[in-house]
């Protein structure tokens, strides 16, 4: 299955005569889904409401992916009611075509608010334990995985391949996060948190993070937050209201020496390509926001991203990437509606 590529009918594109490191945030609703050959392919989204139709299950499919990544929001439910919760998951559950997409491919994920429970939730959600469980049976996570007892949705996957690996270290943003700063004064939520205060990912998971960055031999380093890491500008959550955290993390990619690390984010309802030079790595940092699956930010008109490549897209979409272990290369595409491509950038590592 790792060795493959998709086949789907190829259009030739200009923009991928450009340099082979970057066709950056290329949009074009006639453009379909192009097809180097891909030694590993992983396809992922967010903010999918159980109640409205999601035309993309098919699209995901068709991409043949060696994994789908759900990003958090995978259902809308905002309860801290379990059996209210169980039975949007079940619904979720029964949906034709996401039902054949985990016949066919292997399934992992973390949570956002939505489906934590709570609203822009955290470390006081009184049935994160409850709901914890919940999560864990949508995802058939096995009653004897560390998961069960652990506190947290985080998870390591490592898939290795005859050319390489691909290590999907799945973060969890709301079991930890400690509370956000409300703005007062403008008509943002959030504020940036004094820094040094509060915590994204806690102590523990902290140390887990490490150790898996520190001891990792894999070709790519695929972080899965829900919230995006770097687009710090926009008052909603991110990981810049904790700002100490974002260097926490880069300093921990710098000192880990861990190859291609990539961050996927989601809940925002728009689609975006961020990417940072951090000093001591070899390769930009780029974070691949995909969102929505459901619904998107029809209204959107613009926001500050400093560290934005491309356009932004507010149609519906799923993220998709093509990794080349030999030329060290991923090839990252928002997809919409019958496979077009609605931005599109490529990387070297």
């Amino acid at each position: 299955m790792f060795n493959k590529y998709i086949t789907i009918c190829l259009l030739c594109i200009a923009t991928a005569c450009k340099t082979q490191n970057q066709v950056e945030g290329t949009t074009n609703d006639k453009m379909i889904a192009t097809t180097p050959k891909a030694d590993f392919t992983l396809a992922f989204g967010s903010c999918n409401k159980q109640n409205e139709t999601n035309l993309l299950w098919d699209d995901i499919l068709n991409t043949k992916p060696d994994v789908w990544v759900w990003g958090g929001d995978n259902i809308y439910a905002d309860t801290d009611n379990m059996k209210r919760l169980r039975t949007m998951y079940a619904k979720q559950n029964a949906v034709e075509g996401y039902q054949k997409l985990k016949s066919e491919v292997p399934v992992i994920g973390t949570w956002d608010h939505d489906d934590y429970g709570l609203n822009d939730g955290g470390v006081d959600f009184d049935k994160k334990k409850e709901s914890q469980q919940e999560f864990l049976d949508f995802m058939d996570v096995g009653k004897n995985d560390p998961r069960r007892t652990q506190e947290g949705v985080y998870a390591a996957h490592t898939y290795n391949t005859p050319k390489g690996s691909i290590k999907i270290l799945v973060l969890d943003t709301r079991y930890f996060r400690t509370d956000l700063t409300i703005d007062t004064e403008t008509k943002k939520r959030t504020i940036p948190n004094d820094y040094g205060v509060g915590t994204i990912l806690g102590a523990t998971q902290w140390n887990w993070l490490t150790e898996e960055l520190r001891n990792s031999k894999a070709d790519f380093n695929i972080l899965v937050s829900s919230i995006q890491i770097l687009s710090n500008e926009h008052g909603f959550e991110t990981w810049g209201n904790f700002p100490h955290e974002v260097d926490k993390l880069e300093k921990l990619i710098v000192d880990s020496k861990a190859k291609g690390v990539i961050v996927l984010s989601g809940d925002r309802h728009i689609s975006e390509f961020s990417k940072t030079e951090i000093a001591g790595v070899d390769y930009p940092l780029v974070d691949f926001t995909s969102s929505g699956l459901t619904h998107t930010y029809t209204k959107f008109n613009g926001e500050p991203n400093p560290f934005r490549v491309g356009d932004v897209v507010f149609t519906k979409s799923f993220g998709l990437i093509k990794f080349n272990f030999k030329t060290k290369e991923a090839q990252m595409q928002m997809i919409g509606n019958n496979l077009k491509v609605m931005g599109e950038l490529h990387q070297t590592y």
